[in-house]
């Protein structure tokens, strides 16, 4: 699997990139080693430099960032808390599936949880300008756009009544799982990560 074409594929043209990859034999751990863990990186090193060597103006206060060891601390714990989630969602996909009469996959569930995420990863370079962090919020929504490609094609065997509810469940999970790691992370650097520079 071409890391780069697979990326601008699933974005540019999802229909049919969505059709190879149901067909396509694959391992979770090749998905997450040879896809995920790479793509992920990169808004995790892009709000590194904007957060901590860039910085950003507050109004009223002036120009701030995080130091360098939080920002590292902070870029590393992102990562490995969004691979996870990754993760997570795949398996609550599957998990879901009879309920929305469709046929459990791990691989399949797998599959649908790291592509559809794609935009929102490859918009995360958009981090390195901290105040441009809206335009990756609305990759995010492209994102969802392919989730509910993915479960028409349908790699999980949903029936075409039943894609709408199982995509606003799966939606649901995403937000909350994300959620969830913001929450964290916000609790773990919450009091004296800025500093003026």
């Amino acid at each position: 699997m071409d890391l780069v074409s697979r990326a601008q594929q699933i974005i540019l043209k999802p229909k049919e990139e969505w059709i190879k990859i149901k067909e396509e034999e694959i391992s979770i751990q090749q998905l997450f080693t040879s896809y995920a863990a790479i793509l992920i990186a990169i808004p995790s090193i892009a709000q590194f430099i904007g957060q901590s060597l860039i910085g950003r103006r507050i109004p009223f206060i002036g120009w701030y960032r995080i130091g360098i060891g939080t920002g590292l601390l902070y870029a590393i714990l992102f990562y490995l808390f969004s691979l996870v989630s990754v993760y997570v969602f795949g398996i609550i996909i599957n998990a879901l599936a009879p309920t929305f009469s469709s046929k459990k996959n791990q691989a399949n569930a797998m599959k649908i949880a790291v592509f559809s995420l794609t935009p929102a990863w490859v918009a995360g370079v958009l981090y390195i300008i901290p105040f441009l962090g809206i335009l990756v919020f609305l990759a995010s929504l492209y994102s969802i756009y392919l989730l509910y490609l993915g479960f028409s094609t349908p790699l999980m065997d949903t029936p075409k009544e039943k894609v709408v509810g199982y995509l606003v469940v799966s939606v649901i999970v995403v937000i909350v799982l994300m959620a969830v790691i913001m929450i964290i992370l916000g609790a773990i650097f919450a009091v004296g990560a800025y500093r003026a520079i």
